[in-house]
């Protein structure tokens, strides 16, 4: 669905990929596209991504994703969410929206007064806040999973990891890392980001870029937590790191790069598995959020990670076309039922 309002200036697309386990749920992301067709391409994508990753997570729900074209810092107002929020609105719910990146909480309790299939607002509007917290925790499950099966040992103690962004997630996941006794290195774009971790925990390293983090000597898992495609034909020869698991969506640049890591025995945690704690929140928002709950469900990406590798070990495939065999499965049972 293509959104134009000349009035707030909103340019959109909202892309719906499946409902066949239920309405489509995923985020709004705010982004300066270099085209509208660049826009509908990652609409498309990262629609796609909320489907096998509603699927994995055991949510009944199909996958969509909105994008908003256009700088954030330049463009966004009360009118263009609230325009936004009305064609969310006129889908009559086959689409739920929450955050992604360029929105927030208060975006959401915008839109939410033009749309009430809208999750991912403040604890004040019904909402459960910011559910980059359990974004972050999934991941570190998916770690904690990768080290198990690599390593014979959940610990990350003595391990360094590797994180490149680290905005809303990955800020929370250097807390967990460092809680449990990584070794931490960091690169974001934003000085400020850096910043913040660095002024509290200065025993964390800067890399100078993601270049430069990906080539670090002894890294042990790369985390990229920015956005896609940071898995190409041009980082996977230069890793250094045996494991990546991290919050970014789509992270593979294209199909086949899988076999690339694999063929280099780096073991790569999907990542739509691992971060889905933030849709295991937005979801349960739905139904009346209870925290303990929703942590508790993330938790088990520990053990769904743990069960990919060992189909893809079965299957002799990569993780990442386990993955995809597992939520095809759910969502062709769904189809068939």
């Amino acid at each position: 669905m293509l959104c134009q309002d000349r009035a707030s200036g909103l340019k959109a697309v909202i892309a719906l990929h499946s409902t066949a386990l239920g309405p489509a749920l995923g985020g709004t992301r705010f982004y300066p596209y270099a085209s509208e067709e660049a826009a509908v391409a990652d609409a498309l994508n990262l629609a796609r991504g909320m489907s096998y990753k509603n699927a994995m997570a055991g949510l009944d729900h199909g996958g969509g994703k909105a994008v908003i074209i256009g700088d954030p810092e330049r463009i966004k107002s009360e009118e263009l969410l609230l325009a936004y929020g009305r064609f969310v609105a006129s889908l009559g719910g086959r689409y739920v929206t929450a955050c992604d990146v360029g929105t927030y909480v208060a975006d959401m309790d915008v839109v939410a007064r033009e749309c009430r299939w809208t999750t991912g607002r403040s604890p004040g509007n019904g909402g459960a806040g910011d559910s980059s917290v359990l974004t972050a925790f999934g991941v570190f499950q998916g770690m904690r999973a990768s080290a198990q099966h690599l390593w014979g040992d959940p610990t990350l103690r003595g391990r360094k990891v590797g994180v490149a962004g680290v905005g809303k997630v990955g800020h929370h996941l250097v807390e967990h890392l460092l809680s449990d006794g990584a070794e931490v290195v960091i690169t974001d774009v934003r000085d400020d980001s850096v910043r913040r971790i660095t002024e509290k925990h200065p025993e964390v390293a800067v890399a100078a870029d993601t270049g430069a983090l990906i080539r670090t000597d002894g890294l042990d898992i790369y985390a990229p937590c920015a956005l896609g495609g940071a898995l190409s034909d041009e980082t996977v020869p230069v890793l250094t790191a045996s494991v990546v698991c991290g919050a970014a969506n789509n992270q593979l640049a294209h199909p086949g790069v899988e076999k690339d890591l694999a063929d280099r025995s780096i073991l790569y945690a999907p990542d739509y598995v691992v971060n889905a704690g933030g849709v295991i929140q937005v979801a349960d928002e739905l139904h009346g959020f209870d925290f303990d709950r929703c942590r508790a469900k993330a938790a088990k990406i520990f053990d769904t990670t743990l069960a990919i590798f060992a189909r893809a070990k079965e299957d002799g495939i990569p993780p990442a076309a386990a993955a995809d065999r597992i939520a095809e499965q759910r969502m062709a049972d769904a189809r068939r039922r």
